[in-house]
């Protein structure tokens, strides 16, 4: 499903990944960890086709991303959910707003805009705060839409950065819960994390970074 080979990611003179080979088979659930600068972020971007590395291929579904059209890496991003730690909300929208505007941007139809994002909202718990404002919500709740917005498109990857860096413990279990049902349906779920407490309680697939490497990596038991 995701395939890295050799990728190096260059800022000038300092590599925020340095020789990345990394396979995530379909449907898998992976943890990417590591200190602050260890180049998580840059390793979803690069998945994501929002950063370009300097070296190295990209593979996604099989597609090589440095080998196709601006314009079908457009249209393949579709498939990809991002949810990211600052939630990136639009305050002046509405949560029904901030969720629908992922279906709107590919030209849906209203009618199915509206019956996906009723669905989805219910699917994340926030049926009942559709005409709320972002400001309005709590943190996890502002994540949850985040997610909503992210899986509208019935993603085949969900990659999530810091998804729980904000929140508390008990909104953490609740988000992270969410997240296992997302990938209990089959979506591949990449999510990067610096949290001792998550990776401690899990038995899946993680993917340690340092100085944009890998590490080592912990199969599941």
């Amino acid at each position: 499903m995701i395939q890295l080979f050799n990728v190096t990611k260059q800022y000038g003179q300092n590599a925020a990944l340095a020789d990345i080979n990394l396979r995530i088979r379909q449907g898998e659930f992976v943890f990417v960890t590591g200190p602050s600068g260890a180049g998580k972020s840059t390793l979803l971007r690069v998945v994501f086709g929002a950063l370009k590395p300097t070296s190295g291929q990209v593979l996604v579904g099989g597609i090589n991303l440095a080998r196709i059209s601006r314009y079908k890496l457009d249209i393949m991003r579709r498939k990809i959910g991002f949810v990211f730690q600052d939630f990136k909300l639009l305050d002046g929208k509405t949560v029904f707003q901030n969720v629908a505007v992922a279906l709107q941007v590919t030209g849906e139809r209203a009618s199915i805009i509206r019956k996906k994002t009723h669905q989805t909202l219910r699917a994340v718990g926030l049926s009942q705060k559709e005409g709320y404002y972002p400001p309005e919500l709590s943190g996890g709740e502002q994540q949850r839409i985040a997610i909503a917005r992210a899986i509208i498109n019935d993603p085949i990857i969900l990659l999530a950065d810091e998804p729980t860096g904000s929140l508390d413990p008990d909104i953490t279990r609740e988000i992270m819960l969410l997240f296992r049902t997302i990938n209990l349906r089959g979506t591949t779920l990449v999510l990067a994390t610096h949290s001792r407490e998550l990776l401690s309680n899990t038995s899946q697939r993680t993917v340690y970074l340092k100085n944009g490497g890998i590490e080592r990596e912990m199969e599941p038991q």
